[in-house]
């Protein structure tokens, strides 16, 4: 008789792996949290306008000075260093502004965190609605497969697609697509499994709002014969992305999926201040995990608390890779092979029933 190979894993959130995961817990389970006494948590979670608003001026007001000159010095070579790292900040640093301010724990004041959300939603082509909505279910079920609409990397990893979206091809693609279906007013079977109906008609109006954006910035490129407008506004979505997939990877990359401990799902990297900056403290990404409403530029202290009961950081960007990217060629051969996390003594165990049934051991 012949073997019976395990079923290859079903990422859609309306497949098999989706009905299976809600009936065998996994779905919307109980997660394991760090013990944190009520007075720290207390602390760690008090919002503070300043650190986010010094933050969000040296964001934006170095696009605009790094903009001047690239605009001034446009036909030569030498605007090209300059719409570079106008290009990160557009492209990458939008990526974790969306994110720390649809928690709406960047600001303590509620309309500073909704402006900066809009903005950084635009720049990064994440409809602001989907993806509010999107990133409340990652947090629900980070890395349960048909249940996270965010896996960055499916098993087996598909290697083309993560060099392209080095480059923005594919997801900048899938965004514009997603834009075209919203403004025309669909909402698709998917998206409407964790958008609320009465949130789905404005994904829509925001869609044509964007569609209209980019219309007047085409016909004004058309217009001055220039791509420039293109340069400025849409295209460092492309050029600009490579940082943001870089950090992003080593967020799950190569971890176990559908677990309920991210301790071991999630990647703790400790980064260089540059990157800390454009990524917003996200490389403390367990943290982030177990306690989502900490605000970013507490998370170091976050880490100084709990790090005795969490996996070793890696130290570094390299450092992660050099770890994640085997792991990627054996999910080539072995889709169920994981990186185990090792924990220190100091920590607690495992406990078998975060594994639930549905769960896949690494051979």
């Amino acid at each position: 008789m012949d073997a019976i190979l395990p079923a290859a894993r079903d990422y859609s959130l309306i497949g098999r792996d989706s009905q299976r995961a809600v009936e065998t817990g996994l779905a919307a389970a109980e997660w394991y949290h760090t013990d944190v006494s009520r007075k720290d948590m207390k602390e760690l979670m008090k919002r503070d306008d300043g650190p986010a608003i010094r933050d969000t001026a040296i964001w934006l007001g170095s696009m605009v000075i790094l903009a001047v000159p690239g605009v001034a010095l446009w036909g030569s070579i030498w605007c090209v260093p300059f719409f570079l790292a106008y290009g990160v900040l557009y492209g990458s640093a939008s990526d974790s502004r969306w994110h720390e301010c649809g928690h709406g724990t960047a600001f303590k004041t509620r309309w500073m965190n909704d402006v900066v959300y809009q903005i950084a939603c635009f720049m990064i082509m994440r409809n602001p609605v989907t993806w509010r909505w999107s990133h409340a279910r990652h947090h629900t079920d980070t890395v349960i497969v048909g249940r996270d609409p965010e896996i960055a990397v499916m098993r087996p990893p598909d290697l083309l697609r993560l060099v392209l979206n080095f480059f923005g091809i594919l997801d900048a693609g899938h965004a514009v697509v997603d834009m075209l279906r919203n403004a025309a007013g669909f909402v698709s079977a998917e998206e409407k499994t964790f958008i609320p109906e009465q949130e789905q008609p404005k994904a829509v109006r925001i869609a044509r709002i964007w569609l209209a954006i980019y219309i007047v910035t085409i016909a004004l490129a058309l217009y001055m014969g220039s791509v420039l407008p293109l340069v400025l506004i849409g295209l460092p979505r492309l050029y600009g992305a490579w940082h943001h997939v870089l950090t992003g990877l080593l967020q799950h990359g190569g971890l176990a999926d559908n677990v309920v401990d991210h301790r071991l799902n999630s990647r703790t990297v400790l980064m260089n201040p540059v990157s800390r900056f454009i990524y917003w403290n996200m490389n403390y990404h367990v943290e982030h995990h177990m306690f989502p409403m900490v605000p970013y530029h507490a998370l170091p202290r976050l880490h100084a608390m709990i790090r005795h009961d969490l996996p070793a950081p890696n130290p570094g960007i390299l450092d992660g890779y050099r770890e994640m990217l085997p792991a990627f060629l054996r999910q080539l051969r072995n889709e169920d092979y994981y990186l185990r996390r090792e924990l220190p003594l100091t920590a607690k165990p495992y406990r078998d029933e975060f594994h639930g049934e549905a769960a896949r051991a690494a051979e």
